[in-house]
């Protein structure tokens, strides 16, 4: 198994990293868009939905990113990244009371949906928001992305050198403290290093640092969030698209989290 997920992960990176790099901003926002339609699909099947309300759903989330996308200029866009970054907050009080909303229950379906978009919908437009930022909007959304990826592989290994304690044994029982400080550092580290390369070379670097941290932590949210919600529907995987990782939720479950904090911070830092 490891070895399958680190051959798909070689498949995977550079087509995001070319993906990322090379289309003007509106290209690489119908690609994230695409992409993000199918990851939403998954998720409406995690939330309960099935059949014809579950095709209605994804052609209303099509809409909305055509929508997002002719308003990305609008004042209102950046409520909507405000309210990505206070969804996050309020996922973590979901995760210590892990039971709610488990039913499978009409009401909890519309509830799990309407978490759905907080999720989606703000990183699409986070990730428009900085790929669009000049300059360097494509290397700064690199490393938005890299920041996650690092801490995920930091998380892994520190968590198998070091993982006794564990993290949040009712929802995801693989993940331990250790891990998350791996996933820290790694980071946090990683970060600093691209933000020097993009010469971030001043007194910001502490607060970048900040934000590394910030954006690390809310990803390791996200994954739990999406854990919580593989518990409530018993299943291990949101998809099987990618040997070895699951589904498209499954990958971008961290990513979901991680964007739109990042994006509001370096507007907050001016960078």
């Amino acid at each position: 198994m490891l070895l399958q997920r680190i051959l798909t992960a070689l498949v995977l990176a550079p087509l995001a990293i070319l993906i990322v790099l090379l289309p003007p901003t509106g290209v690489f926002g119908a690609i994230v868009a695409v992409t993000f339609l199918a990851a939403w699909w998954e998720w409406a099947q995690l939330s309960g939905l099935r059949g014809r309300a579950r095709v209605a759903l994804l052609v209303a989330a099509a809409v909305v990113f055509v929508l997002l996308w002719l308003a990305r200029d609008s004042a209102w866009i950046d409520w909507l990244l405000a309210a990505g970054v206070a969804w996050w907050l309020v996922a973590c009080l979901w995760l210590r009371h892990f039971a709610f909303a488990a039913a499978p229950t009409r009401d909890n379906t519309a509830l799990k949906v309407l978490a759905g978009a907080f999720v989606i919908f703000p990183a699409w437009v986070a990730l428009v928001r900085i790929h669009g930022h000049s300059p360097h909007g494509q290397w700064w959304t690199l490393l938005a992305l890299m920041t996650v990826w690092a801490s995920d592989i930091g998380a892994y290994a520190a968590g198998r050198a070091f993982g006794k304690r564990k993290l949040a044994p009712h929802i995801s029982p693989g993940k331990t403290w250790a891990g998350a400080y791996g996933a820290l550092v790694a980071g946090v580290l990683l970060a600093l290093v691209g933000a020097w390369l993009l010469d971030v070379r001043d007194v910001r670097l502490l607060p970048l640092a900040l934000l590394a941290a910030a954006t690390v932590a809310i990803s390791i949210v996200g994954d739990l969030l999406e854990s919580l919600l593989k518990r409530h529907a018993q299943v291990k995987d949101s998809g099987s698209i990618f040997p070895g990782h699951g589904g498209l939720m499954d990958r971008l479950d961290s990513v979901f989290a991680a964007l739109p904090i990042f994006a509001a911070g370096l507007w907050l830092l001016q960078l």
